[in-house]
């Protein structure tokens, strides 16, 4: 995928965050320029709800921008950490889910319960609500994220990770559907998880290509 491919790959998935209600107003979203250090991330004045490739500016790990016009959100430290640390990580979206926060902030253990669920695998949390603005907060995640896809940080929202765009949003909403559910069925009485034979059956079965990419095209036949 060329470079102008993968902005407009981006800003798709800002939109489509949007308006699945994953992110408001704030949020945002980036990806690796394969083969460098440089990522592309959306500028932070643009609007969630209509960014375009034109609004998604390139930046080098330290946050200089490079080519675009405009300044990255005040969190790019969060994107830059992760990707100066995992290099099997070519995509990372920022989101501030509300069904899944709640359960950080009631701390209330966030469970597998639907086959969606199975592919999350552990759910890590940052056990701090402050913006990952600075190189500290940074690390913090970073060591929190390990080498897990998904990470929750407390009161504030999640971080998901991809080898590309459509793994990191089908993560995404995965979380947010099996946080749904599991706060629903808690309200008729106990939630109960798969089991762990369903679990490693149904995340093989669940986290194929063809699936990923069916979540994908669905939410952006909606833009």
């Amino acid at each position: 995928m060329n470079v102008d491919s993968l902005k407009q790959e981006l800003a798709n998935a800002i939109k489509m965050l949007e308006r699945a209600g994953h992110i408001d107003f704030n949020g945002h979203g980036s990806a690796r320029i394969p083969g460098t250090e440089t990522i592309l991330i959306n500028e932070r004045k643009a609007s969630r709800s209509s960014v375009t490739a034109d609004d998604i500016i390139a930046i080098d790990l330290d946050g200089k921008v490079v080519e675009g016009n405009g300044e990255p959100p005040n969190e790019f430290p969060l994107h830059t950490e992760i990707y100066r640390h995992r290099h099997d990580v070519n995509a990372v979206l920022h989101t501030h889910p509300k069904w899944s926060t709640f359960f950080t902030i009631t701390k209330v253990p966030l469970r597998p319960v639907i086959i969606q669920g199975a592919v999350l695998g552990e759910i890590p949390i940052l056990e701090k609500s402050y913006s990952i603005s600075n190189k500290k907060m940074a690390l913090e995640l970073v060591e929190t994220l390990g080498d897990k896809s998904v990470a929750l940080m407390k009161a504030h929202g999640a971080v998901l990770v991809g080898q590309n765009l459509q793994e990191a949003f089908a993560r995404s909403v995965f979380l947010e559907e099996n946080a749904y559910r599991q706060y629903m069925a808690s309200q008729i009485g106990y939630a109960h998880s798969l089991d762990i034979a369903e679990i490693e059956e149904m995340s093989q079965f669940i986290w194929q290509p063809k699936n990923i990419e069916k979540v994908w095209v669905n939410y952006l036949s909606k833009l």
